[in-house]
């Protein structure tokens, strides 16, 4: 197997206090890079640290809620000024507001969009500029989710701002690959706060926490486990073995890796000098319109009592 090697390298993972994020953070302190810890809480963005030292690992915290341009210089320059560069950034950082259409007030929308989305902007772009500016090239990994990807109920603004980091991924990708920096989205499916809250996961999740593994059927036929199965895709795309992986939509959990496909034209029909409302109505049935595609995640299989 290749030895994945980040020694010299510099990240840094936004919303790496905890969960996901921190599991990311660990996996790269692990594989030798230095690590800009980022958290709204001080206190967890610190014992983040130490938990990492404590590994053998080398990290820093910056306090700051991702979103404005200022936030994402002060991530750059904190990593440039307590390491000398710039080699890898993780945007994980996120919130949720989940309400359905109709009661989903504009401030639910803003806030997270501005920390999705937007966090996502103007922290790659901060980063794009300086590994630029560096000319070694470099890996941002966007993260998003399987709401993104298919669409999730009560999830208007996770959902848009998940699609908006994948298609954000897939543009980067082409304007970055001259300068060798490589954009992949990876989509994470682990037991965190979130996903404890459903129901059919939640008993797994307790039992798990008290020692039990989660079955196969979750980590495998779910793609489901821990936010440390999670982390290995990260130290992966940073690294020299992932110099040619760039635009993709990588999912990852429990004991699966898997590729996402790009949306694409799957059924096409044709109608000589255009078409009509009506030629549509009748044409569509059996042509364009005849396997409907399904929306929202699917729902976890669970074996019979």
């Amino acid at each position: 197997m290749p030895s994945i090697d980040l020694s010299g390298k510099v990240a840094v993972v936004t919303g790496s206090g905890r969960g996901l994020g921190l599991a990311y953070a660990h996996a790269l302190a692990a594989h030798g890079a230095s690590v800009v810890v980022n958290d709204v809480d001080e206190a967890v963005a610190e014992a983040a640290v130490k938990s990492i030292g404590e590994a053998g690992g080398r990290a820093v915290a910056e306090v700051v809620p991702v979103g404005t341009s200022e936030a994402a210089e002060r991530l750059v320059n904190r990593a440039v000024e307590e390491f000398g560069r710039l080699d890898v950034l993780v945007t994980n950082a996120g919130i949720l507001r989940d309400k359905v259409l109709w009661k989903m007030t504009d401030e639910d929308f803003d806030a997270v969009i501005t920390t999705h989305l937007k966090g996502t902007f103007t922290c790659a772009r901060a980063a794009a500029v300086r590994m630029r500016e560096q000319g070694e090239g470099g890996s941002l990994v966007l993260v998003g989710s399987p709401a993104g990807q298919r669409g999730n109920f009560g999830q208007t603004n996770y959902a848009a701002a998940k699609a908006g980091i994948a298609a954000m991924a897939r543009t980067w990708s082409m304007e970055l690959g001259r300068a060798n920096i490589t954009v992949n989205a990876i989509v994470p499916v682990a037991a965190t706060a979130m996903t404890e809250t459903i129901p059919a996961f939640a008993p797994y999740i307790e039992a798990m926490r008290g020692g039990e593994p989660l079955p196969d059927f979750l980590r495998k036929g779910e793609g489901f486990g821990t936010p440390e199965d999670c982390a290995a895709l990260v130290p992966f795309l940073a690294s020299e073995s992932a110099r040619g992986i760039t635009g993709q939509a990588i999912g990852i959990g429990g004991d699966k890796v898997a590729l996402w496909s790009h949306p694409q034209e799957i059924r096409a029909a044709y109608a000589d000098g255009g078409w009509t409302p009506g030629a549509l109505a009748d044409a569509w049935p059996a042509s364009v319109g005849a396997e409907p595609q399904s929306v929202g995640i699917p729902a976890p299989k669970f074996p019979e009592a």
